[in-house]
């Protein structure tokens, strides 16, 4: 029944309309004063933290990690296999295995040369590592536990931008992305802070832990990296999130002078749980097809949008029943998402959902593995 939905256009309630503007213009004022601008959304990375020596990785390998990805790499991933191959040469990607419980993945797996072993004739790099609740925006760099599906990367804006930041997810917990810093070494020096705090007084790994967090802090240091976990640029890019999302990492859009760009949603966060929960949860196809009535009302809402150019709308909503995780929004995520990207010129975004979407799954997340 669900297969019935589509973006059709119906007059939205009076008392709706009522409540969606209001709350647009709420959030209109919100968003001037954080004087957000086209030529801005690529500005995420704060100056002052970026790497100002460049790795050793040759430009070999570093086109080739682009060409596989089709997405800019940040001079601190390079780094930190620097790091990694000081630390052993004969296992950089396991270095952290026994201290950290992480392993290094998706690049670092192109860096080591290992999709050149791999079975698979022509593995998808953006489904490689891609969890279940990974948003386009989300690219997996460290695997952690499995058990919790624990997993760190970059959070992108825009696909032809540097990452904004550096975050982390609990797949089997749920879509929460939390910010980690800027760069790798602050965000493993953040997890490996974490670990001793959780492991208290406990013997065992102490000095193996300790001996770690010196090199990791000397070393960017020496690369004149920050090792804060909320950098001023991060913070500048929280200015200029419109909204949260589920998965509490925002998102960013061009919001002109005039305030094109975005409006809200005609529901709070808690209001459209709700309606998802109501949705996922309905004892049979009638009950569904009931309670589908307030999110395609919210669907007529996002088509008038964007023919108002306030194209953060779709988007907003499209990244809410994403995350949710239901199979039964996967339909209309697919109508939402890929216009919403489209829209905003982030078209590669569209074809990472797309493909996820079709191999959305808790399992068999290596690309370069038959298991």
């Amino acid at each position: 029944m669900v297969t019935d939905f589509s973006l059709q256009k119906k007059t939205p309630s009076k008392r709706n309309r009522k409540k969606m503007t209001g709350r647009a213009k709420r959030k209109a004022i919100s968003v001037q004063k954080s004087g957000t601008g086209n030529g801005e959304v690529k500005k995420a990375r704060a100056d002052e933290s970026r790497a100002v020596l460049v790795s050793k990785v040759d430009s070999e390998q570093r086109v080739e990690v682009v060409q596989l990805y089709k997405l800019q790499m940040p001079e601190d991933l390079f780094h930190f296999w620097d790091f990694c191959k000081d630390l052993s040469p004969d296992n950089p990607r396991g270095v952290l295995k026994d201290s950290l419980g992480l392993q290094l993945v998706g690049p670092f797996d192109i860096l080591a040369g290992a999709h050149k072993n791999s079975k698979i004739p022509q593995p998808n790099f953006h489904l490689h590592w891609r969890y279940f609740y990974d948003p386009p925006e989300f690219q997996t760099i460290l695997q952690g536990s499995e058990d919790s599906q624990h997993h760190i990367g970059y959070y992108r804006d825009t696909p032809d931008s540097l990452p904004s930041f550096v975050g982390g997810n609990e797949a089997k917990k749920g879509c929460t992305i939390t910010q980690m810093g800027d760069n790798l070494f602050a965000a493993v020096l953040l997890y490996l802070l974490r670990k001793r705090k959780e492991r208290g007084s406990k013997k065992g790994g102490g000095d193996a832990l300790k001996s770690l967090e010196a090199k990791l802090r000397d070393r960017a240091e020496t690369l004149g990296l920050s090792l804060e976990q909320k950098t001023t640029g991060m913070k500048q890019r929280d200015k200029k999130v419109v909204a949260k999302t589920f998965h509490g990492a925002g998102i960013v859009v061009p919001v002109d002078k005039n305030d094109v760009g975005y409006r809200e949603l005609p529901e709070t966060d808690a209001g459209l749980k709700k309606i998802c929960k109501a949705i996922a949860e309905a004892q049979n196809d009638e009950e569904r097809v009931k309670a589908f009535g307030p999110l395609q009302e919210m669907i007529t809402f996002v088509q008038f949008a964007n023919d108002e150019c306030d194209y953060g709308m779709g988007y907003e909503l499209g990244i809410d029943l994403f995350c949710y995780g239901s199979h039964y929004f996967h339909k209309v995520v697919k109508q939402l998402l890929p216009m919403a990207y489209s829209l905003l010129n982030r078209n590669l975004f569209g074809e990472i959902l797309e493909t996820h979407l079709s191999n959305r799954s808790h399992d068999d997340l290596d690309q370069l593995s038959t298991h």
